[in-house]
């Protein structure tokens, strides 16, 4: 493909994306259709099928926008100088989550949805950026906290990446949810995303030391 049209092709899929998210911040997901999405760009809906063929592909894209963003914070943390207690480290990880309102959002409400109606090979562009996460967050722990070894890193990644899916719809209820849980007489105290990852990862790293200065 010549230069000038694969950087044609990425500035338009990055339009597309950037139109979806601006939606996403306040309209749901079930409501917004390819052609709210068309009319925010700058060509005609048709031409988005050139790009994208589902509307589920176009959220996944965003959802791996977001992961890149994520990684790059990571790997920003990672070069931090000098060793990290378990809570400077804590307080540090959910600093960089706690910019993802986005990619929480869409993990707890339709990744289901965007993988099981998107094609193979954007499901697998989308892993792959995925993976980089898991291996950002796993070099975090090796280098403040060797001790861990494999085994403790692993059991850090089953309990932190499952726990991501419950943060957004725990920080972020609707109305109707408040009103029911009111009702309900079901107490609730509402704690931010860096709030709760803070709490979790202490837990997570409660007892271990971290690497020598």
């Amino acid at each position: 493909m010549p230069k000038g049209s694969e950087a044609r092709t990425c500035a338009r899929k990055a339009e597309i994306v950037d139109a979806c998210a601006a939606l996403y911040e306040t309209v749901s997901f079930r409501d917004i259709t390819l052609r709210d999405i068309g009319a925010r760009t700058s060509f005609t809906r048709t031409s988005i099928y050139n790009y994208f063929q589902t509307k589920e592909e176009i959220f996944l894209a965003l959802l791996q926008r977001e992961y890149a963003a994520w990684t790059a914070d990571l790997e920003a943390l990672l070069r931090q100088p000098g060793p990290m207690t378990a809570a400077a480290f804590a307080e540090a990880l959910a600093g960089t989550l706690g910019k993802r309102r986005t990619m929480l959002k869409l993990m707890s409400m339709n990744l289901y949805d965007l993988e099981d109606n998107s094609r193979l090979e954007n499901l697998v562009e989308f892993k792959t950026v995925y993976a980089g996460t898991t291996v950002a967050i796993t070099r975090c722990l090796e280098r403040f906290f060797p001790s861990l070894g494999p085994e403790g890193n692993e059991a850090f990644l089953c309990a932190f990446l499952p726990f991501l899916f419950g943060v957004y719809p725990h920080t972020e209820p609707t109305e109707k949810q408040r009103r029911a849980m009111e009702l309900a007489h079901v107490p609730y105290v509402r704690r931010t995303v860096a709030e709760i990852t803070r709490s979790l990862v202490e837990k997570l790293l409660q007892g271990v030391p971290p690497a020598d200065a």
